[in-house]
């Protein structure tokens, strides 16, 4: 998975995969949080096997007691979709975004594979990057990766403007294979995913961020 793109340490990353032929990849609740266990027992230099947690009992919650101790990245933002995923990182030690990467997708897609009783590959060829290179960028990541549930309940929003906001609002705030709740200030096992200190503060409180999520979703291409 070696990447043309070069990693630097302490700059910020898009990181976004799907499944290969667009096929969905997370079929049910328990996969979206396998994948985002993993995102958490995965960012460690040391090796790791979430079954062999399983298998010893542990529990979801229980995953996230486990001590994080020499991440390879920072994870500012993440969001998962039926059949893709978003991963808003910074480079925290070198060649950490491909290692992290590598020891995610491999363990997710074994998982997968065996559930599921199929062979082959799960995502679509390498995970793809793109290096965040100004402060407007990496605000709008934050906006971009958190409103992705959005195009789920209405799937023109861009195009043709929020139908209803409110709704909008409420099925952001119910979908919990992000981090938008985290930033809504819900405290859960999950939390532990992002390191909010390393990223702009760009929302001091929690109605900074409510305003700037109405802020985005009054957004459409033809202009608000």
């Amino acid at each position: 998975m070696q990447r043309k793109i070069d990693f630097s340490i302490s700059e910020y990353y898009h990181i976004y995969s799907r499944g290969t032929d667009k096929r969905i990849i997370f079929t049910e609740y328990h996969d979206y949080q396998r994948f985002k266990a993993l995102l958490y027992v995965c960012n460690s230099t040391s090796p790791v096997d979430i079954a062999k947690h399983f298998r010893e009992g542990r529990t979801f919650v229980e995953l996230f007691e486990i001590e994080s101790k020499d991440t390879l990245v920072d994870i500012g933002v993440y969001c998962l979709m039926p059949n893709h995923f978003h991963i808003l990182a910074r480079e925290k030690a070198k060649g950490g975004i491909t290692k992290f990467m590598i020891k995610l997708l491999t363990a997710y897609a074994m998982y997968f594979n065996k559930k599921n009783e199929r062979t082959g590959t799960l995502f679509e060829g390498k995970f793809k990057a793109k290096h965040i290179d100004s402060d407007e960028y990496l605000k709008y990541i934050f906006a971009y990766n958190h409103l992705n549930p959005v195009k789920i309940i209405e799937p023109k929003w861009k195009e043709n403007g929020i139908a209803d906001r409110k709704a909008a609002k409420q099925y952001l705030a119910e979908y919990y294979h992000s981090s938008y709740i985290d930033y809504q200030g819900t405290m859960r096992p999950e939390s532990k995913i992002i390191n909010r200190k390393v990223f702009p503060n760009y929302f001091t409180t929690i109605k900074d961020f409510d305003l700037f999520i109405d802020e985005c979703l009054s957004f459409t291409k033809a202009g608000p």
